[in-house]
């Protein structure tokens, strides 16, 4: 995040000389919390409105309650490990029911951290659907209030794609409130989400296919890195079908039958469409304002979330960008420093690490090695597979993967993959050094902490 002098308010227009609040908030997820409660904080007047629960995607179906999923699935591998360490724990039973009940608490939790934040800063949260009237006017609830400028953060919902019986299916939305584990699962899709719920399903004792149009999934991603955790998936136990099409999903017999358009068919008893989100803005009056969107539906903004109507901006999932929660929360804040802080602030989106929760996860920050011999040309690859220290006794076969990639101009280091135990733990901090500009000379002086595999990244040697 930078501040940015170039970075223009726009002026009140002489309409709107006495708005009922400086700042109207469309949507109670992490973006539109960040900037109602900082902007509040600045002493502006500030509404929010959410038709759910306060949190968004990420606190109610998205990160937080996927990764209590993730740590819940990894606990029969450990009861499993603990024999090779002389543990004798008995045989373990799993509770859904229970993990659902625990979750939900949570999550209602977080809930109610949100709406006391929001609160605690003087914001006004009002309950139910905003729709947009004009560039200045908002209509929730049958009552229409005026803003100086509205902010635009709606988020994404699932995209179920057309095919016959897609009423048989669930997204990930539903995944988090099933009413019971089920013993065989299809995920459709090749994203984050997908792969996920794959590794979830799978660690819970489902069996658990995964299915994928292309050849390999995590499109975007470091293509070395996507085989590598393709094969620790299959290893745990996890069917792969890639350039494989779902034609049509049927219900019977207790069961659904999955086909596909190479003919072939699956029984299972759930089948998961992770194949995608949309920005979620339709019938809530961007067009009769006058907001102009792309043809996947997200708000076009430029640089300082200001979209086609210089009093309406947009941040987070809504503008099918760089889809993170951490995102969103920055954008958030540079809006209410631009808006009213008097510090106009630009997202430096370069260099943001990420890391998909497969099992085991995986880690990235900065340019694949596709990416990088793309703009960079001359690159050196620094790669590591090896069996981490906690499986010598296990003898799992479990592997760990760490990747570098340099710039050979200049020696410094553009790009860092890992999938391994931790790789979102140990990617956090490499990211840092990436940011800074870090060498691999630099990496190569650092001394490492032993024993853990996160020393490797500073242990590598000889470029591939």
């Amino acid at each position: 995040m930078q501040h940015d002098s170039r970075a223009p308010i726009p002026p009140l227009p002489d309409s709107v000389t006495k708005p009922d609040y400086d700042l109207f908030v469309i949507g109670g997820g992490s973006g539109g919390v960040r900037a109602a409660r900082m902007s509040a904080g600045f002493g502006a007047s500030v509404a929010i409105a959410e038709e759910r629960q306060l949190g968004g995607t990420c606190v109610n179906v998205g990160c937080i309650p996927k990764k209590l999923l993730v740590y819940a699935s990894h606990f029969r591998a450990e009861f499993e490990d603990a024999r090779a360490y002389g543990w004798n724990a008995g045989e373990a039973t799993f509770d859904w029911d229970r993990l659902l009940e625990n979750k939900n608490s949570e999550i209602g939790r977080l809930n109610g951290v949100y709406e006391k934040l929001l609160l605690n800063a003087g914001v006004e949260i009002l309950r139910g659907r905003a729709r947009l009237v004009d560039p200045h006017t908002v209509e929730i609830g049958g009552r229409t209030v005026r803003a100086g400028h509205i902010l635009v953060a709606t988020g994404g919902w699932p995209t179920i794609p057309e095919f016959p019986g897609r009423e048989h299916v669930i997204s990930s939305n539903e995944a988090f409130f099933l009413e019971h584990l089920p013993r065989r699962v299809i995920v459709v899709g090749g994203g984050y989400i997908a792969v996920e719920f794959a590794g979830i399903f799978r660690g819970l004792g489902a069996e658990t296919t995964l299915v994928y149009r292309g050849p390999l999934f995590l499109r975007g991603f470091d293509a070395e890195a996507r085989e590598f955790l393709a094969g620790e998936l299959r290893r745990e136990g996890i069917d792969l079908l890639f350039n494989t099409s779902v034609s049509r999903v049927d219900r019977g017999g207790g069961g659904l039958t999955v086909r596909f358009e190479d003919g072939t068919a699956r029984e299972c008893d759930l089948v998961l469409c992770a194949t995608g989100r949309h920005p979620n803005t339709a019938g809530i009056g961007l067009e009769a304002a006058g907001v102009k969107l792309n043809d996947r539906g997200a708000v076009i903004v430029n640089e300082d979330l200001r979209s086609s109507v210089p009093n309406i901006h947009a941040l987070g999932d809504v503008t099918d960008r760089m889809n993170l929660t951490p995102v969103a929360t920055a954008e958030g804040t540079a809006l209410a420093r631009t808006l009213f802080g008097g510090q106009p602030t630009r997202v430096d989106y370069e260099g943001i690490p990420t890391c998909v929760f497969s099992q085991p996860p995986f880690g990235s920050v900065g340019l694949t090695g596709e990416q990088a011999r793309d703009k960079h040309g001359e690159i050196a690859v620094y790669k590591s597979s090896f069996t981490p220290l906690r499986h010598t006794l296990t003898r799992k076969g479990e592997k760990t993967f760490m990747k570098l990639v340099v710039r050979r101009s200049d020696d410094r280091v553009v790009g860092a993959h890992m999938v391994g135990a931790d790789a979102g733990e140990i990617i956090q901090g490499v990211a840092i050094a990436i940011k800074a500009g870090a060498t691999k000379a630099q990496f190569d002086q650092t001394i490492g902490i032993h024993p853990t595999s996160a020393e490797e990244f500073v242990t590598m040697r000889t470029p591939s």
